[in-house]
C-alpha cells in the first residue's frame, strides 16, 4: 500500500514532508481550497497583467496582418493577391495548431511556468523575423512559427491562470483576459495607420517596423514573468509538495504586505487526496477526453470550432473587404477596425460576471444564440448593398460585441472543466481542432469568396457561421457544465485522485 503523506499547513511550510515525496505516494492537501478562498489582491491582478499579454500579443499580430493588407499587397518585393493574405493567415493558424498541441503535452510534463517562457520567447523572435520576409514563403513560414508561439502560450497560460484565480472569479476573470486579445487588436491598428501613412514613413518599410512592434513587447513582458510562480496544483501531482506550500505561503505573504486582510485557514478545509506521478500516460489522457468526460469534449468541440470559424472568416477578411467592397484607402482600414475592436472588448468585460451569476449555461446559450441569429442580419444587409463601410463597421461592432464574449467563454469552458494533469492538453487540442477545422478553413474559404467578386457568396459563407453558432448554442446550453463558484477539483477531480 502506498504511503499517505499529510501535508499540515503551518505558517506555509509541510511539516515533516521530504522535499519531494516518492512517485506513487498519496499527498493529502488543503492547498486547492487555500488558493479558492484568497481575497483578491495585487498578486492577482499582476498575474493577471503578465500572463494575460498573451492575448493582447495574438490581437496585435492578426490586426496587423488584417490592416497591413493594402501595403502587402502593393509591395514590389511580395506583391500578395488576396488568396496570398489567406494562405499567409492560414500559416499562421496552423502554426497555432501544431504549437498548442505540441507546447500543450510539455506544459503537462514540463511545468507551467517553463513553456510560458519558451513559447513568448518562440513568439518574439518569429514575429521579429516576419519583418524580414522577402517572398510568400518565408512570410509563411515566420508567420507559421508566431503562430507556434502563440498556440503554446494559449495552453500554458489559460492552464496557469485557472490554477492561480479564486474559484468565485474565474468566469469573469478568464472572459476580460481573453477580451484583452482586442487591446492589442486597437494597438495594431493605430500602428498601421501611424506606419502606413506616407508622411510619416514609406509603407514598404512601415509594414516590416509593424512586425518588430511584437518582439519588443515580448521581450519586456518576458523580463516580467519571472516572477509567476509555478502552479502549486501542477507541483503536488509531482510530488514537489514543499514547493508547493512554500508557493502558497508566498501569495499570501505578499497579499499581507499589500495590505489584503487574508485570514487565518479555516481548521477543517477541504482536503484531497493526490497519487503522485512523473507524467500522464497518453491512455490516460484519451481516455478521460473520449470517454470519462466525452460530454464536456462535445461541448467543447461545438464551441470551439464555432467561434474559430466565425471570428477567423469574417475578421481575418475585413480588411480585404473594405479595400475592395467599399474602396477604403489602405492606410484608413485602422480607422474601421478601432470601433470594431472596441465592441470586442467591452462584450466579455460587461458580460463576463453574468457567467458567474446567471451561470454558464445560460450565457453560453444566449451568446452564441444571439451571435448567429445578428451574423444573418448583418450578412443580408451586406450582401444586399445596404451599408456603406461605417454602417457595416457599426453593425459588426454590436455582432462582435455578444460573439466575443460567447468565443471567450469556449476557453473558460474547455480549460476549467477537464483534470489537472490534462487540462494544459485539453486546451491544447479543442484549440488545434476548433482552429484547425474552423480557423484554417475560415480565412481560407472567405479568402476565395471574396475573390469571386460576388457578395452572394460571401453571404453563403456567414451563413455557414450562422449554423456552427446555432449548434453551439444548442449544445452549450443543454450539456454545457454548471462550473459557476466551484473549485475546479469540484468540477473535475484530478486524474490522479486518490480519494
Amino acid at each position: 500500500m502506498a504511503e499517505t503523506i499529510t501535508a499540515t499547513l503551518e505558517a506555509g511550510r509541510a511539516q515533516g514532508v521530504p522535499e519531494r515525496v516518492p512517485m506513487g505516494s498519496i499527498v493529502e492537501t488543503d492547498i486547492p481550497a487555500r488558493l479558492d478562498r484568497l481575497p483578491w489582491g495585487r498578486f492577482h491582478t499582476l498575474v493577471i497583467l503578465a500572463l494575460g499579454i498573451t492575448w493582447v500579443l495574438d490581437g496585435l499580430e492578426v490586426t496587423l496582418a488584417g490592416t497591413l493588407i493594402g501595403a502587402l499587397m502593393e509591395s514590389p518585393t511580395l506583391h500578395f493577391s488576396a488568396a496570398d493574405i489567406g494562405y499567409a493567415t492560414s500559416a499562421y493558424l496552423a502554426g497555432a495548431v501544431i504549437g498548442a498541441v505540441g507546447f500543450g503535452w510539455l506544459t503537462d510534463r514540463l511545468g507551467r511556468k517553463k513553456l510560458f517562457f519558451i513559447t513568448l520567447a518562440t513568439y518574439l523572435i518569429a514575429t521579429t523575423a516576419t519583418g524580414l520576409s522577402w517572398d510568400i514563403w518565408s512570410f509563411c513560414l515566420f508567420r507559421f512559427i508566431t503562430g507556434a508561439g502563440i498556440g503554446g502560450e494559449y495552453t500554458a497560460v489559460n492552464s496557469t491562470i485557472q490554477e492561480l484565480i479564486p474559484a468565485r472569479a474565474r468566469g469573469w476573470v478568464n472572459l476580460a483576459i481573453n477580451g484583452t486579445f482586442w487591446l492589442g487588436a486597437a494597438s495594431g491598428s493605430l500602428a498601421a495607420v501611424v506606419l502606413l501613412n506616407k508622411d510619416v514613413i514609406d509603407p514598404q518599410t512601415g509594414w516590416r517596423v509593424a512586425f518588430f512592434i511584437g518582439g519588443g513587447i515580448g521581450l519586456v513582458i518576458l523580463l516580467l514573468r519571472t516572477w509567476i510562480p509555478e502552479s502549486p496544483r501542477w507541483l503536488l501531482t509531482h510530488g514537489r509538495v514543499q514547493e508547493a506550500e512554500a508557493v502558497v505561503a508566498d501569495i499570501e505573504e505578499r497579499l499581507k504586505q499589500a495590505g489584503v486582510d487574508v485570514p487565518a485557514p479555516p481548521a477543517h478545509l477541504p482536503k484531497l487526496k493526490i497519487r503522485t506521478r512523473s507524467h500522464t500516460p497518453f491512455s490516460a489522457v484519451f481516455k478521460a477526453m473520449l470517454h470519462d468526460y466525452r460530454t464536456q469534449t462535445l461541448v467543447g468541440l461545438s464551441l470551439m470550432i464555432a467561434q474559430a470559424f466565425f471570428y477567423n472568416g469574417v475578421y481575418f477578411t475585413y480588411g480585404i473587404i473594405l479595400l475592395k467592397d467599399f474602396g477604403v484607402p489602405s492606410d484608413h482600414v485602422g480607422w474601421y477596425l478601432l470601433p470594431f475592436a472596441a465592441g470586442n472588448f467591452l462584450g466579455p468585460l460587461l458580460l463576463g460576471r453574468l457567467f458567474d451569476t446567471v451561470g454558464r449555461r445560460p450565457m453560453l446559450a444566449f451568446t452564441y444564440g444571439i451571435s448567429g441569429a445578428l451574423l444573418a442580419v448583418v450578412g443580408w444587409l451586406f450582401q444586399q448593398g445596404t451599408l456603406g463601410p461605417v454602417g457595416q463597421t457599426a453593425a459588426w461592432m454590436v455582432v462582435f460585441f455578444f460573439a466575443s464574449a460567447a468565443a471567450s467563454s469556449a476557453y473558460l469552458t474547455v480549460s476549467e472543466t477537464f483534470p489537472l494533469e490534462v487540462r494544459a492538453l485539453a486546451i491544447a487540442v479543442f484549440y488545434a481542432v476548433g482552429t484547425g477545422v474552423g480557423g484554417i478553413l475560415g480565412p481560407s474559404l472567405f479568402g476565395a469568396l471574396i475573390d469571386t467578386g460576388s457578395r452572394t457568396n460571401v453571404f453563403y459563407g456567414y451563413l455557414l457561421g450562422v449554423l456552427l453558432l446555432a449548434v453551439a448554442a444548442v449544445v452549450g446550453g443543454i450539456w454545457g457544465v454548471a462550473a459557476e463558484g466551484k473549485s475546479l477539483e469540484e468540477i473535475a477531480k484530478p486524474l490522479a485522485s486518490a480519494d
